[in-house]
C-alpha cells in the first residue's frame, strides 16, 4: 500500500485536484472511441530514395484512397490525379502552374478549397489537440479555424470565402497550399514501421535516413545492412570493411565522400600504391554509376584493397572467438600459393585472381603497416561523422531487432529454427538462448558497443554487430555462410551457394508462426508476423502470405537490383481501422515524371484481411495503456476524497 500511495502522490503532481484528474479521464475515454491511426509498413528500401520517397508521400495509396472517399463522383479521374500530385509535390507542382494555368488565382481558390474538405476528412479521426500539435507553426490558428466545425457561424461557405481570399490577397496562397499537403501527408498515417534495410545498392540511404530523423512517429527493426552501417558507426574495422567494400561495388562511394563526407583519400593512395600494375579484373563494379574511365580505375583497385582488408580482418575475428562457428570461413590460409588453387569445403579449386601483394603466405590475416593505417583513418573517420552519427543515434532510440506493436510482431530476417521446425539453440558469449531470448541477448550486446563503459562489453558489441551481418545464427542473415570470398575468386557456382535457414522451408506450415509466436508471448490467434529481408518472387508464383495468412513477407524488391528477380518494386502494408491490405508496387519511373505527368506509382492491392468489426484506439496497444492510466486516476480520485492526499 505505501508503494501504491507513494506511486499516487507522484501522479498527483500531474493531476493536483479532482477536477485536472476527472478532466484527463474524460479526455483519454474520448479517444478510445475513435478510429484506429494508419499504420504503413516498409521494408528493404536499400538506398532507393525516390521510391521510398514517393510512397512516403502518398502513404501507399491511402492519399488516393482519402481522396476517391472525399470527392467520390464529383472530381473527375484525372482531377483527382491532379489534386494527389498536389499533396505529394506541392512546391514542384506550384512552379509548373506558375507557368501553365491561365488563370492562378483561380487555380490558388480550387485548390485550397479541395485540400481544406480532404483536410477536414483526414483530421476527423484524431482529437484536435492531437491534430493541433500537427499544424504547422505559421499557419497553425488559420488551418484550425478552416478545419473546424464552428457551429456558431451561420453563412459558413461566406466565412471561409472570406478567410481563403484574404490568404490568396496576402500573397500567401503557395505556402498555404505547402502547409496543407503537407499536414495532409502527417496525417493520413499515424505511425510508420521500417522492417530493416535501410541501407547498401541504392545511392541515397543517408537521404532516407535524413528523412526519418524528421518523421512524426515511426519504429525501425534493424536489417543486416543497417546493423552493418550500425558497427561502421562504432568504428568496427571489419563492419567498416564491409561497407566501404558494397559502395565500391555498387558505385555508391558518393554515399561516403559526399553523403558522410568520409575522407577514401587514404585507401585510394594504398590501392594505386600496392595494385598499381594490377587491372583487378574480378573487381569491377556494378551497377550504373557517374564514374569516367579513369575514376573507375581507381575505384576498381580501391575495391580490391578494401576486399582484401575484409578478408584479414574477418580472419582475426573468426580466430579471436572460434565459438561462433565460421572457421569454414578462413579461406586465406587455405590457398596454395604456387598452384593459384584454394580448398573450400575439402575440394580444391582454382583462383580466378592470384595477385595479392599484402598477404604473408606464412600470417595471412595480418595486415600490412600500410593497411592498418588506413582502417585506423578509416574508424576515426566513421567514429567523428556528425551526419553519420545522428543516424546512428536515430537507429539506436527508436530501433531494435523486433517490435511487438498491436500484436503484430515485426523482424527483418528470420527466428533461427532447426531442420524439424523447432527453434534452434544459439550459444552467445557462453549463453545458450532462442526464439525471444535470442533476439534480446543480441539487441542488448548492440546496445552495450555505444553505451557500455566496460572495454570488454564495447568490443563484444561491435563483434556481435559483425556477426548479426553474416553469421550462420545470425536472424538477421538467415543463411549458411556469406560466400564472398567465392564470389570474388571463384568461377564455379556451386560455391556461391548460400544454403537458407530452415525457417524458410517451414513458412508454410501453420505451426511455425504459432510456435514463433508463442516464443515471443503472442498466443491470440489473430496475431500476425510482418517479415522482411528475403525478396518475394512474384515472377515465380511466390506468395508473399504465409502460414495461412499469419505471416506477411513485406520485402518485393525494393532495389532495382531485384527488380528483375521479383517482377515488381517492393510491397508495402497498411493496416488502418479496417485492417491489413498488402499491396505490390510497379518500378518507381521518377520524380520528375511523378510532377510533370502526374504519374503516381502502379500499385494493386494483393491481400486484404478486413476486420469484423471497425477497430478504434481502444483496441491498441496505446488503448491498453490509456485504460491502465485511467484505472490509476480513478484510483488518485478516490485517494483525494478519502482524504489520504489532499489536493493542491
Amino acid at each position: 500500500m505505501a508503494n501504491d500511495l507513494h506511486y499516487l502522490e507522484r501522479l498527483a503532481e500531474q493531476y493536483p485536484t479532482i477536477s485536472k484528474a476527472s478532466a484527463e479521464i474524460i479526455n483519454l475515454q474520448s479517444v478510445l472511441d475513435l478510429p484506429k491511426g494508419t499504420e504503413h509498413f516498409m521494408s528493404d528500401i536499400h538506398g532507393e530514395y525516390e521510391a521510398f520517397s514517393h510512397v512516403l508521400r502518398n502513404g501507399s495509396g491511402a492519399v488516393r484512397k482519402k481522396i476517391d472517399d472525399v470527392f467520390g463522383h464529383t472530381l473527375g479521374s484525372r482531377e483527382k490525379c491532379a489534386l494527389a500530385t498536389l499533396i505529394y509535390y506541392p512546391k514542384e507542382r506550384i512552379v509548373m502552374a506558375r507557368k501553365s494555368e491561365p488563370d492562378l488565382e483561380n487555380w490558388y481558390q480550387v485548390s485550397l478549397y479541395r485540400l481544406i474538405e480532404l483536410c477536414k476528412a483526414v483530421a476527423s479521426k484524431y482529437t484536435r489537440a492531437k491534430v493541433r500539435k500537427a499544424l504547422p507553426e505559421d499557419f497553425a490558428y488559420i488551418i484550425e479555424e478552416l478545419i473546424s466545425e464552428k457551429s456558431e457561424v451561420l453563412d459558413k461557405e461566406a466565412y471561409y470565402d472570406s478567410i481563403v481570399q484574404t490568404i490568396i490577397e496576402l500573397r500567401q496562397a503557395e505556402d498555404f497550399i505547402v502547409a496543407m499537403a503537407a499536414l495532409i501527408q502527417r496525417l493520413v498515417v499515424d505511425h510508420l514501421h521500417i522492417i530493416g534495410d535501410i541501407y547498401d545498392r541504392g545511392p541515397g540511404p543517408h537521404l532516407i535516413m535524413d528523412r526519418l530523423c524528421d518523421y512524426h512517429s515511426l519504429d525501425i527493426q534493424w536489417g543486416n545492412h543497417d546493423i552493418l552501417w550500425l558497427g561502421a558507426a562504432a568504428g568496427h574495422p571489419a563492419c567498416i570493411a564491409n561497407v566501404i567494400r558494397i559502395c565500391l561495388r555498387y558505385g555508391n562511394l558518393d554515399i561516403l565522400e559526399d553523403g558522410y563526407g568520409i575522407n577514401m583519400l587514404p585507401l585510394a593512395t594504398f590501392a594505386l600504391s600496392a595494385y598499381a600494375d594490377d587491372p583487378c579484373g574480378q573487381f569491377k563494379l556494378r551497377g550504373q554509376n557517374a564514374l569516367n574511365k579513369e575514376e573507375s580505375a581507381v575505384a576498381i583497385k580501391m575495391h580490391k584493397a578494401i576486399t582484401v582488408i575484409q578478408f584479414k580482418l574477418e580472419g582475426q575475428l573468426i580466430l579471436s572467438e572460434p565459438e561462433n562457428g565460421m572457421s569454414d570461413r578462413l579461406l586465406l590460409d587455405k590457398i596454395d600459393w604456387d598452384k593459384g588453387t584454394v580448398t573450400v569445403e575439402g575440394m580444391e579449386y582454382a583462383l580466378l585472381d592470384t595477385t595479392f601483394p599484402t598477404v604473408d603466405p606464412a600470417d595471412p590475416y595480418k595486415l600490412t603497416d600500410q593497411e592498418a593505417d588506413v582502417i585506423e583513418r578509416l574508424q576515426n573517420a566513421f567514429r567523428g561523422c556528425a551526419r553519420l552519427q545522428k543516424h546512428r543515434a536515430l537507429l539506436l532510440r527508436v530501433g531494435g531487432l523486433y517490435k511487438i506493436y498491436n500484436n503484430n510482431l515485426l523482424y527483418h530476417g528470420c527466428v533461427p529454427m532447426d531442420e524439424n521446425g523447432d527453434l534452434q539453440e544459439v550459444t552467445i558469449y557462453g549463453r545458450p538462448c532462442k526464439g525471444k531470448a535470442l533476439y534480446d541477448v543480441l539487441d542488448t550486446y548492440v546496445r552495450r558497443a555505444f553505451n557500455s563503459l566496460d572495454p570488454l562489453d564495447r568490443e563484444r558489441g561491435g563483434n556481435v554487430m559483425w556477426y548479426l551481418w553474416n553469421a550462420p545464427f545470425s536472424p538477421l542473415f538467415g543463411r549458411s555462410k556469406m560466400a564472398t570470398f567465392e564470389r570474388y575468386l571463384l568461377a564455379e557456382k556451386e560455391t556461391h551457394k548460400e544454403e537458407k535457414n530452415p525457417y524458410y522451408t517451414h513458412l508454410e506450415d501453420p505451426k511455425t508462426a504459432d510456435t514463433i509466436l508463442a516464443s515471443f508471448g503472442m498466443d491470440k490467434p489473430n496475431a500476425h508476423i510482418i517479415n522482411g529481408h528475403m525478396p518475394v518472387r512474384q515472377l515465380n508464383g511466390e506468395n508473399p502470405v504465409k502460414c495461412g495468412g499469419r505471416i506477411l513477407v513485406i520485402d518485393g524488391g525494393f532495389s532495382r537490383a531485384y527488380h528483375k528477380e521479383t517482377g515488381i518494386a517492393g510491397y508495402t502494408l497498411i493496416y488502418n481501422s479496417y485492417g491489413l491490405t498488402l499491396t505490390a508496387h510497379e518500378p518507381f519511373e521518377s520524380t520528375e515524371a511523378a510532377v510533370s505527368e502526374e504519374k503516381d506509382i502502379v500499385s494493386r492491392r494483393v491481400a486484404v484481411q478486413k476486420s469484423r468489426e471497425r477497430l478504434m484506439v481502444g483496441d491498441t496497444d496505446a488503448g491498453a495503456k490509456m485504460r491502465v492510466r485511467i484505472a490509476e486516476l480513478k484510483e488518485l480520485i478516490d485517494v483525494y476524497r478519502a482524504g489520504a492526499i489532499p489536493e493542491k
